[in-house]
């Protein structure tokens, strides 16, 4: 049985167009997606950019339901460093109310310090340097981001998002808190109950993201949850990722085996030499999210020559676009395969984003076409 392959939109603004615009594209392509026999259609969280609409994954989940009829939907992933548990129950359990059976919850760290690894890492693969790993995944130098985090922009995007004054809630508390609101099981310190209608008894696959081996694997691991890691957004920790997540694991109801999902950032055409000139504007893009710009709406491969590029922004996003996957649907399909191998991934995660929709939608098609042979 072929490895499924799940689809992750951010709702990119190209530019030149608009938000309403991407969000017309986004639907079209889920649509699309259902067509070609994609397993699920995730919406990713992202606020304060200017080139990504995909600000609220509830809502874009509730008009993509009403225009699908199959497809897995889901959060890829909920942010809740500024979030509660009640408020992601309450959104996941109206949309499961209507659509029963078919959503995804996603839920991923947003926000403070990241934990340590309560697992140690395998040698293998804590201690593994940059280069190519297993099965020849090419594994880049860690980005840093303590510049990004450090940034008055960022510190300005935590101040409007939260409430004044607010505290995000430990991560683990939240998750053990959601999963006890949808079971109806939940009670505080003082053994009052709380329910939460519509929502308790949810008929959702709870998912885990997460970029590191820290406490996103470990919580995943620990309560038996489906583990999703970010190859395309910090690939040089996949590996760790997804060993520190399967060495934490224990069965649970939801999950008697180790279930992981990995992401790509991919461009497929008909030829090599017009997937690299789809994709010339993703380096430009990514620098202006590592820059605390926000991410500028993608650029036209003109837009994206136009720039001149200094060393420094070149070592700054040469982590994410040396492993971009681009190329004919058979060469990407090869990276894929090594990626899941890796990995040991049991589904990938498929995220694009050309300047022209109709471009992004043939990725997306020819992909589907070669997978549907391996």
């Amino acid at each position: 049985m072929a490895t499924p392959l799940t689809v992750l939109d951010l709702v990119p603004i190209s530019s030149g167009s608009t938000a309403p615009q991407a969000l017309r594209n986004s639907i079209d392509l889920a649509k699309r997606a259902e067509a070609l026999g994609y397993a699920r259609y995730w919406f990713a969280e992202h606020h304060l950019n200017p080139g990504i609409a995909g600000t609220s994954p509830a809502v874009l989940l509730a008009l993509t339901a009403a225009e699908t009829s199959t497809i897995r939907l889901g959060s890829g992933a909920v942010q809740m460093g500024h979030r509660t548990a009640v408020a992601t129950v309450e959104e996941f359990g109206l949309l499961d109310a209507l659509h029963p059976g078919r959503l995804d919850l996603g839920l991923g760290r947003s926000g403070g310090k990241p934990r340590e690894p309560k697992v140690p890492v395998s040698a293998s693969v804590g201690t593994q340097a940059s280069g190519n790993g297993s099965h020849g995944l090419l594994i880049p130098p860690k980005f840093d981001p303590r510049p990004l985090l450090q940034s008055p922009r960022f510190a300005l995007q935590r101040g409007l998002l939260q409430l004044p004054g607010a505290q995000s809630q430990d991560y683990t508390d939240q998750i053990n808190d959601i999963l006890a609101l949808i079971a109806g099981v939940y009670r505080n310190a003082d053994g009052l109950a709380a329910q939460v209608v519509p929502g308790e008894g949810a008929d959702l696959q709870i998912w885990i993201l997460g970029s590191s081996a820290g406490e996103s694997a470990d919580v995943a691991g620990t309560r038996g949850l489906r583990f999703a890691s970010n190859y395309h957004v910090a690939p040089s920790s996949v590996l760790e990722a997804t060993d520190a997540y399967r060495a934490a694991f224990r069965p649970s109801t939801e999950l008697r085996e180790p279930y992981v999902a990995v992401s790509a950032d991919v461009v497929v055409a008909d030829n090599e030499a017009t997937a690299r000139e789809l994709a010339a504007g993703y380096g430009l893009w990514v620098r202006s999210i590592r820059t605390a710009e926000g991410a500028v709406p993608f650029p036209t491969p003109d837009e994206a020559r136009a720039h001149t590029w200094t060393a420094a922004e070149r070592e700054l996003v040469a982590d994410r676009v040396d492993t971009q996957f681009v190329g004919t649907a058979a060469q990407v399909a090869d990276k894929l395969e090594r990626l899941r191998d890796a990995t040991g991934a049991d589904e990938l995660i498929i995220t694009t984003i050309t300047h022209d929709h109709r471009d992004r939608v043939r990725s997306y098609e020819l992909l589907a076409e070669e997978w549907s042979r391996r």
